[in-house]
């Protein structure tokens, strides 16, 4: 765990791949480490999640320090005042590509026990892609999610036949890292909010590659 930035509001966390972001229901029996959990034991004071990563992806995650700052950065989140951007490593036919393009991908996702999937009776969900390149024999994307449906971007690069690499649930047949997927959520953008204190315009971590 490593601390990227903090005030009297918030915590913005370096998340590793293969550690939880919050206990999941059944954690008594689960064994598995929590990333909230640590953080406040660290802190010795009660944390509130702002938004959550995948125990396989690794990147930037915001927790609130009081229950006023967690109300108002969700509705922050609600209101789409904050963007997102995650950077993912697939494989898959690159051919049709154009580097710097951006692709705009939408479906009705539905959350099941283990994995999500395009069912009518789902919810919207919106996600925007580009192609940035190679990397390691692998195509390189930026994504930004314009909602935030489980395994949203998972799903919408599996569909579109660039399963992310090691992300077996999605179709991946490359091997990455034990317990972790090559998806990265490398910044958080708040520069759309004009009263946001001390909070800066963004923050921002490396990407899988540095």
């Amino acid at each position: 765990m490593k601390i990227i930035f903090e005030n009297e509001d918030f915590i913005f966390v370096e998340k590793p791949s293969g550690v939880l972001t919050t206990p999941s229901r059944h954690q008594e029996q689960d064994g598995r480490s929590v990333l909230g959990l640590q953080l406040q034991a660290l802190k010795n004071i009660q944390i509130f999640p702002v938004h959550r990563l995948d125990f396989e992806v690794s990147g930037l995650v915001m927790f609130a320090t009081n229950p006023k700052s967690h109300a108002l950065a969700n509705f922050w989140f609600e209101s789409h005042l904050v963007h997102k951007t995650y950077e993912a490593w697939t494989t898959g036919d690159s051919a049709d590509l154009k580097r710097g393009e951006t692709l705009i991908w939408k479906n009705l996702l539905l959350r099941g026990k283990r994995r999500a999937y395009e069912s009518p009776h789902g919810k919207p969900s919106e996600t925007h892609a580009i192609f940035r390149g190679y990397q390691e024999e692998c195509l390189v994307w930026e994504l930004q999610p314009k909602t935030g449906r489980p395994h949203q971007l998972r799903v919408h690069l599996f569909q579109q036949g660039f399963p992310i690499v090691g992300d077996e649930l999605y179709g991946s047949e490359t091997p990455f890292r034990p317990n972790a997927i090559a998806l990265r959520a490398v910044k958080l953008d708040f520069s759309k909010i004009l009263d946001r204190g001390s909070l800066p315009e963004m923050i921002s971590i490396p990407g899988l590659s540095d």
